[in-house]
């Protein structure tokens, strides 16, 4: 399954901005629509993926299936990077892929897109899963953040977008 194959509809709720994502990894680029709508990260839930070593999905749980707003039978098979909200930097990505291939544990916040343009914030743990001595894929297991956090993280990924925007 390709990216592009899983163009959502333009949302009707909130104020909808058009905007033009470019992935840190290659030149792909697609565009998303985006509402100022937060979905509130349900209480006492943790949203639990697997991906294989390329980041296509291969497990949602209920949790992440509700709250992303994608039908299960979309996500499977999908490109995790459906979620990509374009206000998180391209260079957290590229951390947190280079953390996770040296076979290491990635954590931190995330500002992910849903199927109608909203957005969730949550606190990640990046986990590769290794058999055998080697990195067959991913888990990601995703709790509530802390709001306190989220406000840093916000300052901190407006920060590295202008300084990633001084470099185009």
């Amino acid at each position: 399954m390709n990216i592009h194959d899983l163009q959502p509809p333009r949302p009707t709720g909130g104020t909808v901005v058009e905007k033009t994502l470019h992935y840190f990894n290659d030149s792909t680029a697609r565009t998303v629509y985006v509402t100022d709508i937060e979905f509130p990260y349900p209480d006492g839930e943790l949203i639990v993926s697997r991906t294989d070593t390329n980041g296509i999905i291969t497990h949602a749980n209920q949790v992440f299936v509700d709250i992303s707003g994608w039908q299960r039978e979309e996500i499977i098979g999908a490109p995790h990077c459906i979620l990509r909200h374009p206000d998180m930097p391209k260079a957290a990505y590229a951390d947190l892929w280079a953390t996770i291939q040296r076979g290491e544990r990635w954590m931190g916040y995330v500002k992910n897109l849903r199927k109608d343009g909203g957005f969730y914030w949550v606190y990640a743990t990046v986990l590769p899963n290794i058999r055998q001595g080697k990195v067959i894929g991913y888990s990601s297991i995703r709790r509530k953040p802390c709001r306190n956090q989220v406000a840093e993280a916000e300052a901190l990924y407006a920060a590295m977008r202008a300084q990633e925007g001084s470099h185009v």
